[in-house]
Formats: C-alpha cells, sequence, structure tokens
C-alpha cells in the first residue's frame, strides 16, 4: 500500500491510460449519484464531470483519487479500504492519490466535522463493487461460463467449478470494453474482509523515515523563506518600524511592512529568526487590550444583566422552578487554550502575472483559494492549491489568514515564498478555543424528578455556546436555554469538538451533580431521563436515544460500574458530530493528590472502516480531552498571550496519560464519524471521578490549579449539596 500526491490531469496520465487497463470515473457528490463510466482515454476523462477514479493496471496496481486533506484520521488509509472491500482487491497492490483542490470535482474537499468517511461511504462502496462486477464479466466472457458461477477473491477472478482463475491486471483491459453495470449487489457485512479489521496507516513508513509529507518538508527551487513580526497584543497597532539593523544581517533579502506586519524575507530560517529580533517595532493602541481579570468581570456582569438570545425553550419554566422542591444553581468555566499543532502554520504561495500557485497544509483548500481571489483581485481558476499532509490541526487550519499572508507577501517582493510561523507565532497570534462560562440550574420535585432545566451560556467570540438540542434537551419537561455574547479583538475558531469540548464537561458534571441531590446513581439517573425522552418527549429530539443508551450500557459494564473497591469511578455520555461515546473514569488517591488511573470508553461510531484507525482515533481525543482539561490555559495581559511556548504552555505528559480501554457498538449503521466525538465526554468522566475521590465538585478549568492537587488535603468527606 502506498500513498501519492499528485494533481488530476498527472493522475490521469500516470495510471493506466498509457498501458491500457480499466478505469472507472465515479462522482464523490453524493452517494445517490449518477453509475461510473469507463474513462477511455486522459482526454475523455479531463472532459468528463467525474470527479474521482479507481482505476486497475495491467501490472494489477488499483488507484483510487483521495480528496481530502489528510492531518491523522487516517482517510487516506480507510478511503482506500472502502473501495477495495467492494473489490475483493489484495491489499497490498492498492495506493491512494492526495488529489489537489479541485471545486468542479469535488463536492467535500474539507476536513473537519467528522465528516469524510460518512460523507463518501456509500460512492466507495459502489464504485468498489462496480468494478468487481466488471471483472467478474470479463473473467465470465473469457472462460465461455456463466458469471454466476465466478466468484471474486484477493485481487482474482476464479470460477468455482473448474478452479480457473485470472489476476484482476489481465483482465482489466477487457473489462473496460464491457458496459458500465447499472446496479450492482454491495457486500453482506457478514462477508468483510478488510471492513473492521485492524490495518497499518499506509503512510507509516514515510512518516517515520522522515519523508517530505508535510508543508514545513515543501521546497521550490528558487524559493525565499519568509516569517512575520506580528503585534505583541490583540488590540494594538503598528506606529513606527526600524528595520535597519534587520536588513543588515546575514541572509537578509529584504524586510517588507504590510498591513499590521513586518516580513523578514531571507535565505533561511536561523538566519530570519535571528534578524527579526534586532527588529524596532513601536506599537500603539487601536481598539481594546483585554485582560483575563476583565474577561472574569464581563462573565459576572453579561451572566446576570447581558442581553440573552433565547435558544431552546420548552414548556412553562418559570412555574417549574417556583413550584420545585429543590432548586440546583452551578456555574462552569472554561479559559482560551490554543490549538498547539505540532506543525506550526506555513503556507509556499507564488503569485505570477499568469496566476498563483499554492501549496501547503490546510483543512479547507477551497476557503484557501477563495480567500486569496478575493485578497488579490484574482479570479479562481487562476489559481491552483496543492495539499500536503497535515501535521495536526484541531480546527486551527479551517481558517485562511497564514495562506493570504503567505500570497499577499509573494505578490510584494514577486517571488516565490514560503512562509513560516514560529511555534511563538503559532501560540500568540493564533485563532483560540473561546472562553465560556456557564450556569445551570435544575429544578427537582419531592421525588427527586428533574421537571426543570436552565442553561445560559456566556461566550467570548463563541457564536453560540450552547448545543441546545443536545441531552437533555427533549427529557425535561420544562427547559430553557440562552445565551449571551461579548465579542473581543481576541481571534477566536473551531477547536477540536466545537464548544462541546468543554460544554460536555460543564453539562455532565451538573447531571451528576442534580443526581447526587436527588440520591440517585449518576448512570441510572441519565438511563432514566432518556427513558423519558423516548416515552414522552418534549419539544424536538435531535438525538438518537436509543443509541446513547446502548454505549452508557456498555461502558458501565465493561468498567464494572460500581462493583470495583478501592478506585472512584466517574460517568460521562455525549453525543457530538452525530456519534455516541459513553466514558468511566478511575480516579485513585496517590500521596493526597487523584490521580487518573484508567479511562473505559464505549463508541457508537456506525460501521468502524479501520478497527486500528478508530482505536488511535478514541484514544487520541481521550488524551487531548484529558490533557486540555486537566493542565491547559491561555491567559491575557492588557490584549497580550502570557503564554507563547510549551515551557509556559502546559500540556500533558507521556507519564500522566492513563491507560485507556476502547470498545465499540456492532450494530451495523452507516458510519456516522470519529474524528471528535472521543474528546468531549473525558472532562466530565475525570472530574465526576476526582469529585467521588475528594468530595470537591471541580468547575473550573483546567483541573490542576484547583487545590485537590496540591497534595496538601487528603480525600475529604462529600460534602452536601448547596441550594439556591
Amino acid at each position: 500500500m502506498s500513498t501519492v500526491n499528485k494533481s488530476r490531469r498527472s493522475f490521469l496520465k500516470s495510471t493506466l491510460l498509457t498501458t491500457g487497463g480499466l478505469m472507472l470515473g465515479f462522482s464523490w457528490a453524493s452517494a445517490g449519484a449518477a453509475a461510473p463510466v469507463v474513462v477511455a482515454d486522459a482526454g475523455a476523462a479531463a472532459s468528463l464531470g467525474f470527479n474521482s477514479y479507481l482505476s486497475i493496471a495491467p501490472d494489477g496496481i488499483i488507484t483510487i483519487f483521495s480528496p481530502n486533506p489528510e492531518l491523522g484520521q487516517n482517510i487516506m488509509t480507510s478511503f482506500p479500504m472502502i473501495v477495495a472491500e467492494e473489490l475483493d482487491a489484495d491489499w497490498k497492490k492498492v495506493k491512494v492519490v492526495q488529489a489537489a483542490l479541485d471545486t468542479k470535482a469535488f463536492d467535500r474537499q474539507v476536513t473537519g466535522g467528522s465528516g469524510a468517511v460518512p460523507h463518501s461511504w456509500k460512492l466507495l462502496r459502489n464504485a468498489g463493487a462496480t468494478a468487481r462486477q466488471m471483472l467478474v464479466q470479463a473473467a465470465a466472457q473469457q472462460w465461455g461460463v456463466p458469471a454466476e458461477e465466478c466468484t471474486a477473491a484477493d485481487g482474482f477472478v476464479v470460477h468455482t467449478k473448474t478452479g480457473n482463475k485470472l489476476d484482476y491486471g489481465a483482465l482489466a483491459e477487457a473489462a473496460a470494453k464491457l458496459p458500465v453495470p447499472k446496479d450492482v449487489k454491495l457486500k453482506d457485512r457478514k462477508d468483510f474482509k478488510l471492513i473492521g479489521k485492524e490495518v497499518k496507516n499506509v503512510a507509516n513508513k514515510d512518516i517515520t523515515t522522515g519523508k517530505p509529507l508535510y508543508g514545513l518538508d515543501f521546497h521550490r527551487e528558487g524559493m525565499v523563506l519568509a516569517m512575520l513580526q506580528r503585534p505583541p497584543a490583540f488590540g494594538t497597532r503598528i506606529k513606527s518600524v526600524d528595520a535597519a539593523a534587520a536588513k543588515a544581517m546575514p541572509g537578509i533579502i529584504d524586510v517588507v511592512q504590510f498591513k499590521n506586519n513586518v516580513a523578514v524575507v531571507g535565505k533561511s530560517t536561523w538566519e530570519i529568526m535571528k534578524a527579526r529580533k534586532v527588529l524596532k517595532v513601536e506599537y500603539e493602541k487601536d481598539g481594546n487590550t483585554e485582560s483575563s481579570e476583565d474577561h472574569a468581570k464581563l462573565f459576572s456582569t453579561l451572566m446576570d444583566t447581558g442581553t440573552a438570545t433565547v435558544r431552546r425553550k420548552d414548556g412553562d419554566v418559570a412555574t417549574a422552578f417556583a413550584g420545585a422542591a429543590k432548586v440546583l444553581r452551578a456555574e462552569y468555566e472554561c479559559p482560551f487554550i490554543s490549538h498547539s499543532p505540532m506543525e506550526p502554520m506555513n503556507f509556499f504561495a507564488h503569485v505570477r502575472e499568469d496566476g498563483v500557485e499554492l501549496v501547503g497544509p490546510t483543512q479547507t483548500p477551497a476557503l484557501a483559494r477563495t480567500s486569496v481571489s478575493k485578497l488579490l483581485n484574482i479570479p479562481e481558476e487562476k489559481i491552483t492549491v496543492a495539499i500536503t499532509r497535515l501535521g495536526g490541526g484541531f480546527g486551527r487550519r479551517l481558517k485562511a489568514d497564514y495562506v493570504t499572508e503567505a500570497a499577499e507577501l509573494s505578490s510584494i517582493i514577486k517571488k516565490p515564498v514560503k512562509l513560516i510561523w514560529s511555534r511563538e507565532d503559532d501560540m500568540t497570534g493564533g485563532s483560540y478555543r473561546p472562553a465560556v462560562r456557564y450556569r445551570f440550574e435544575a429544578a427537582l420535585d419531592a421525588a427527586g424528578n428533574m421537571i426543570g432545566y436552565k442553561l445560559r451560556g456566556v461566550g467570548i467570540n463563541s457564536g453560540n455556546p450552547t448545543r441546545e438540542d443536545n441531552f437533555p434537551s427533549g427529557a425535561v419537561p420544562n427547559l430553557l436555554i440562552d445565551t449571551v455574547e461579548h465579542q473581543s479583538p481576541i481571534t477566536t475558531g473551531a477547536w477540536r469538538a466545537p464548544i462541546t469540548n468543554f460544554l460536555a464537561y460543564a453539562e455532565q458534571s451538573f447531571l451528576d451533580e442534580v443526581a447526587q441531590a436527588a440520591k440517585k446513581d449518576p448512570i441510572q439517573f441519565r438511563l432514566d431521563l432518556l427513558q423519558k425522552a423516548k416515552t414522552a418527549p418534549v419539544g424536538a429530539i435531535k438525538y438518537d436515544i436509543d443509541r446513547m443508551i446502548g454505549v452508557t450500557k456498555l461502558v458501565a459494564q465493561k468498567a464494572g460500574w460500581g462493583t470495583k473497591k478501592g478506585v472512584s469511578q466517574g460517568f460521562s455520555v455525549y453525543f457530538s458530530h452525530r456519534s455516541y461515546v459513553a466514558q468511566v473514569a478511575e480516579v485513585v488517591m496517590k500521596g493526597g493528590k487523584p490521580v487518573v488511573q484508567k479511562i473505559y470508553a464505549a463508541s457508537d461510531c456506525g460501521e468502524v472502516v479501520n478497527l486500528s484507525g478508530a482505536r488511535q482515533q478514541v484514544m487520541g481525543g481521550i488524551v487531548d480531552g484529558l490533557g486540555h482539561a486537566m493542565y491547559s490555559k491561555l491567559s491575557f495581559k492588557d490584549g497580550a498571550p502570557q503564554q507563547n511556548n510549551f515551557g509556559n504552555y502546559r500540556l500533558i505528559r507521556m507519564m500522566e496519560i492513563p491507560e485507556i480501554e476502547t470498545h465499540f457498538v456492532d450494530n451495523g449503521i452507516e458510519p456516522t464519524g470519529l474524528g471528535e466525538p472521543a474528546l468531549p465526554p473525558t472532562g466530565g468522566a475525570v472530574a465526576n471521578a476526582i469529585q467521588k475521590a475528594t468530595g470537591k465538585r471541580i468547575r473550573k478549568q483546567p483541573f490542576i490549579e484547583d487545590p485537590v492537587f496540591s497534595g496538601k488535603t487528603q480525600a475529604a468527606p462529600a460534602k452536601k449539596m448547596k441550594t439556591a
């Protein structure tokens, strides 16, 4: 199995088209698209509306296009696995080609929202099954036997009665002369040989041997390098620049000021970094230069006096709370955090008179092209975007700011340039997970039933900091969810599992508080609510109740919920990006501090394509969720980020990662995505376990700042729930 990065046209020219064979063009636009067609030659292929190609060359090599950027979510392995399964191919003879941007050809050329496999599942299966049926038909004609007597397996077609067999390469050219079948039969999942099995990532060897895969690896003869000096604080602008000393440094080609940046252009990153340090740039205030102390005051003020936008309202909330036997109230808060991908932002741009060439790591190549087109007033059809492998993204590379910077600089200096961000640039000039504070209120009747629920989210540049239709909406007769928003000069954006990455922790932790006040087991409390949503729903139900119940029961069984001694268990379950994940965290006390010992996870993401990749996605999401809940925080002083590198911005360390046990629900439904759903439940499961171990409810991230981690106090007895 190998990977290649080529343009669409070069792919067409370099596959079987020069040697004969079978090439099918199939539409990636939707699962219900028109049937594939045989592509006869490069000219015909270029003029077709089809946007993806499955080729079988005479040597038996099978190649498909993969349009979505690869950042570690495993689609460059999963996509060909789906095709190879239906094709009954020899996995060793399959390769995948990373496609360049082509918005006319590809419908969803984006990596984000855990949507790549769900979007492409049916059409990839159909393409593989179509090719298989044509190969079987070609073999049957050659042997003069009914096609029903032939089967396909491991890259061969076999005549079951005589034992005759031919490999796909030998049949490809003959198959290409047959009409494409209109209806093909897909495999029964019980016959899957690849799907659901553990398959190594196709890029493992290239990654571990240091092959040039990433944007930072890209090199073009004659290009120059550049780094930008950006304002040190949000809400400031350049007042004056003295670049004389920098221009005199060895290897420096130019120093250019544009917009609110100063670009240092040179021959090597080391020379540029040294020259950038001697720049003399004076800044002045240009708007709000907010501090973290300001945000704390804003949260308190806006929570009570801000103009709220109602997101959902069911029943008579005021009456429910007025007549409640008990009312609970709690506030949870999360800070800004950095995306911190291993590979900082970078992009290559060459602005020429006849067009623009862009190369680099982006989750949204179409946005990159559109943004450059608008900036430079150049038609999109004159701009090409080649996609490298991404060294992490987590939502940061959904934006195109670093792409437009490179393109604008190239247009100014009239040279091809690769713009590189340092780690400090990436952390202090980036786009952060929004800071948010939530206030939850619950009304209980005398029997401990939750009859009222209120949630107010106050966010800083968060858009809508709630997910108003997620559980427990629909399970509570009287419910109000609203939001208040503050606009800030601090740039924010989607961070892995947007909004739910923190909201899930807050919601699930508060539900434990309610269960405790109702004197009910936390898992049974949620199951009872889900049963109410199923039998007597209130308003719209936009989550699958049975799937949520399924992962809840599965993780409880696997973790031995409530049966273990010597550990404190915490539970959490969440629905995001079409999938469901439930977790149980186990905490023990060591040296007076709570330590996360193990986390169990049960996931329902539909059909698991690659079991190895799925496990890694769940484990990676848990490590990401745990690390950021426990340790990460970005604070501000007069608009300036106070953390600028890993020396003062805390991430989880290897020795702090607990044992993780993963399980998957085998329900046979189509895949629903897995890149993000495992992260949101982790913080809640861990916080709930810590509460059981220490008696202390942590309502603010990062957890490490809470006194329970000082080691000065032993586990305290559970405190009585405060009521309002």
